[in-house]
């Protein structure tokens, strides 16, 4: 026999086997390298600065000179500030009336799309076109239509025979300028709404309009029993953001009327914008954007809870 074949052979040391811990342990940690670019960013760009604003809402600052703790001066000047009281008011107004006109026209045409029309897709697009068209052309095109002298709004109410002294000035007028950005902002957003209705419609059941059918009801019925219930997440879903949306506007009001005339449509976003970069009161600005705050976080926090209360109820 060789002298290969007889040398025993010896078996390869294992390799140290990797202990539970320290691979959950890498896993984690390869998860979190994934999510990190993002998460930095959050807290450095939104974060950061949210935690910073509520902490300067208690100081005095003019973005220059050194910042000095204030206390609650800035929060009991709100009582004292006329103008805030009347952004305040303003958004409360325009949030009235936006969030229910908005709801009631985007479900109306997403119901009228929803049938088979001619020429549905079409119309679909033009009603969505104004929701991602530039604000900055469809607000001058707005203004350019709604002019109190030349524009043809009135000129038409002109023709129809309303008299000239009676021709509402809308966007130049404290009296209509808060109808007319009510109705822009109307205008403007509910394509896109129309389009989550849409969604909505289109996945309620058939067999439910058919059980109804049967049943005899009638159309404004069915709408009635069997539409709107099965809408009422993506209402709720609507009526949280446009509320939201309502509560933080500021472009439209800065490409339509600046805030005016006078403050007619001053909201609180716009008059944060005056206090911090106009007139460089960054405290007393943080101080409106923290009651700006606490204010959506509330109404929220209502909305769901309500939700909450009728799913139970109906359950």
């Amino acid at each position: 026999m060789s002298v290969i074949a007889d040398t025993p052979t010896r078996p390869l040391p294992a390799r140290a086997p990797i202990s539970r811990r320290w691979r959950k342990v890498l896993n984690a940690l390869t998860a979190y390298s994934f999510i990190a670019p993002n998460f930095i960013g959050f807290a450095v760009f939104t974060l950061g600065p949210i935690v910073f604003a509520f902490a300067l809402a208690f100081m005095h600052w003019d973005g220059s000179n050194p910042i000095r703790f204030a206390g609650l001066d800035n929060f009991w000047k709100l009582f004292s500030d006329r103008v805030f009281h009347a952004a305040f008011w303003n958004t409360i107004i325009y949030t009235g009336f936006v969030v229910p006109l908005t709801l009631i026209c985007s479900l109306a045409l997403a119901v009228l799309l929803n049938q088979k029309i001619f020429g549905r897709n079409f119309f679909r697009t033009v009603a969505f076109f104004p929701y991602v068209a530039s604000l900055v052309a469809v607000a001058v095109v707005w203004n350019m239509m709604f002019h109190p002298e030349f524009g043809p709004v009135n000129m038409v109410l002109y023709t129809l025979g309303v008299d000239p002294s009676d021709l509402p000035g809308w966007a130049a007028d404290r009296h209509w300028a808060m109808a007319t950005v009510i109705m822009f902002s109307v205008w403007k957003n509910m394509g896109y709404f129309m389009v989550i209705y849409l969604a909505g419609l289109q996945g309620i059941s058939s067999e439910l309009y058919e059980a109804a059918d049967i049943d005899g009801a009638s159309g404004g019925q069915k709408f009635r029993f069997v539409t709107l219930p099965q809408l009422a997440p993506t209402t709720f879903f609507v009526s949280v953001m446009l509320i939201i949306q309502s509560f933080k506007v500021f472009d439209q009001i800065f490409m339509i009327t600046q805030g005016g005339p006078g403050t007619s449509t001053l909201v609180l976003v716009y008059h944060i914008y005056n206090e911090a970069f106009i007139s460089w009161d960054l405290g007393y600005s943080s101080m409106v954007a923290l009651v700006l705050f606490l204010l959506v976080l509330v109404i929220t926090i209502v909305q769901f809870r309500w939700t909450q209360d009728r799913d139970e109820d109906t359950a």
